[in-house]
């Protein structure tokens, strides 16, 4: 006995291409009336800002939500997180689970790659075994380990043919799952799972760094990228569902000051500007709060400063603690970052919570002395080494920093070099283990605190900087995945939450809000609670 997922929607499209069919004439006159509407309009153009250069447009090695949201632009997955931030069919158009939640059968509509190529299932075979390939080396990898045999073959214990993904023909992928994963079909909506054109990369591994070489199958695709300049994605004729599709272009600029985007965007240049793939700059808030322009949303993410593990002093965890501890929260909320965050006193925001109390007091200076002494002399030593705190350039991170170094100066008495990386030469240092203490931040991929723990299991790869992990930790995140009972799954991951505070391999600062203006003929625009964007439904009215 199977259930079939989505069964509704797919009557509803169904029916929905039938009637579209006898009324043939009608839509012949409804793209006539289109077309007419735009000459006396023109084309229907959104013109957004990157704060930076997107370091890949290839889903396989994307990280971050700037590449993030290009690729969802340029690329569509087995499912599609809707306007009302449920997953629903996109490329699947009939989703089958089993009765023990183990095998999902995904039957595939007929769509096409921007270049004209068909979409297979074969894609999505090759893609997802391509991510999970050690060569390749995506820091994602680790998304794709609910799948039978998928962590054995990318950790190089297990070969690509035990990984339980399969196109049984060109229109049907059988995946078989490690657990029952009640989140798979929000995973799958998620852009390390797109489809990759296996033609296209082997032929150039280097396809998703230049516009003429790229190719997606979503509602846009890349017409031109002047790196570090600017970046124009127009509408995608070849999309399977073109017609949702309202706008004909999205013109990116690339300016990193703050300043000079909400300036572009009082002047006109821009229709947005702020979240969520850039910040309004600090000083301009209290303004635009009192202007009513500025809207804010909480979202599901963690500012965070990471310790390298690896680097004394912190190797010892009651000085990561200590360090943590002396934080000021309230006083970073109020007086730098100023958009309604919260305080976070633990790793999971609120929305996917597994504890009700909070693992420590915010800005406990007095514990952190002691903490901090404590942690020097097990290490044997009578004076803190040179700090070195680093972060990306933003005037935010900046700010935030600078208010971090005074405070950490006030509590110990330790002077704090701060040091200013460009976006992608900062991922690497991180990825390196180039810091001590370096500025991080996640943003749920999907709706579960899981995605926030797995960050820390293992060591090396992923995304995990830290260079941090415990074997009583990845044991309890290993039970999680196999425990069906919500509650009993709940107190194994607070459980593990609650190890994860007392070795502080990351200090959490704040969670997550986003504060962005925009024009008010700006609609449809999809922002979710995790915080990503889509403008799969945007238009200009």
């Amino acid at each position: 006995m199977k259930k079939t997922v989505f069964a509704a929607m797919s009557s509803i499209l169904v029916l929905g291409a039938a009637l579209a069919g006898c009324g043939g004439e009608k839509a012949a006159d409804q793209a006539q009336d289109k077309t007419e509407q735009q000459e006396k309009t023109g084309p229907k153009v959104l013109r957004l800002n990157l704060p930076s250069e997107p370091p890949s447009a290839d889903p396989g090695l994307i990280e971050e939500n700037i590449g993030g949201a290009i690729a969802r632009a340029t690329f569509d997955g087995l499912t599609r997180i809707g306007e009302d931030g449920k997953p629903h069919e996109s490329v699947a158009e009939k989703i089958d689970i089993s009765e023990d939640g183990l095998t999902y059968t995904f039957h595939l509509r007929d769509s096409k790659w921007s270049n004209g190529d068909p979409v297979t299932a074969h894609d999505f075979e090759y893609a997802w075994k391509r991510v999970l390939d050690p060569k390749l080396g995506s820091t994602y990898a680790y998304q794709l380990y609910c799948i039978k045999g998928a962590e054995e073959y990318n950790n190089g214990k297990g070969s690509v043919e035990n990984v339980g993904v399969k196109a049984l023909d060109d229109k049907t992928l059988q995946v078989q799952l490690k657990n029952p994963t009640p989140y798979f079909l929000e995973l799958t909506a998620f852009y390390t799972y797109y489809p990759v054109n296996k033609k296209v990369a082997e032929a150039n591994p280097n396809w998703a760094m230049e516009a003429q070489t790229h190719v997606g199958n979503g509602p846009f695709k890349i017409e031109q990228w002047e790196h570090k300049s600017k970046l124009i994605l127009v509408k995608n004729e070849n999309y399977w569902d073109k017609d949702a599709v309202k706008l004909d272009k999205i013109d990116f600029s690339m300016v990193d000051d703050a300043n000079t985007e909400l300036s572009m965007f009082d002047h006109g240049d821009l229709d947005w500007a702020g979240g969520p793939l850039s910040a309004l700059p600090i000083d301009a808030i209290p303004a635009l709060k009192e202007s009513g322009k500025m809207q804010t949303r909480a979202i599901a993410g963690t500012y965070m400063y990471k310790f390298n593990t690896e680097q004394p002093p912190f190797t010892n965890a009651k000085i990561r603690k200590a360090f943590a501890y002396a934080i000021d929260r309230k006083s970073i909320i109020e007086n730098v970052t100023q958009a309604n965050q919260e305080p976070a006193m633990s790793l999971v925001p609120p929305t996917m919570a597994v504890s009700s109390q909070p693992y420590f007091k915010d800005n406990d200076v007095e514990t952190a002395k002691k903490l901090l002494a404590e942690g020097m002399k097990e290490l044997g030593i009578t004076k803190l080494p040179p700090i070195t705190l680093s972060y990306n350039t933003s005037e935010g991170h900046q700010k935030i920093a600078q208010a971090i170094q005074d405070q950490w100066k006030k509590a110990f008495g330790v002077e704090v070099k701060l040091e200013n990386k460009e976006w992608k030469v900062f991922l690497e240092d991180m990825h390196q283990g180039k810091f001590q203490i370096g500025r991080s931040s996640w943003t749920g991929d999907f709706n579960d605190a899981i995605n926030f723990l797995d960050l820390f299991k293992y060591k090396k790869g992923s995304n995990n900087d830290t260079n941090w992990e415990h074997p009583k930790y990845q044991e309890l995140l290993n039970k999680s995945a196999a425990e069906k009972d919500p509650e009993k799954r709940r107190q194994i991951l607070a459980e593990a939450e609650a190890l994860f505070m007392d070795e502080m391999p990351a200090a959490p600062i704040y969670f997550y809000t986003q504060s962005y203006v925009k024009n008010d003929n700006v609609k449809g625009v999809v922002l979710d609670g995790l915080g990503f964007v889509d403008w799969k439904w945007a238009t200009i009215e």
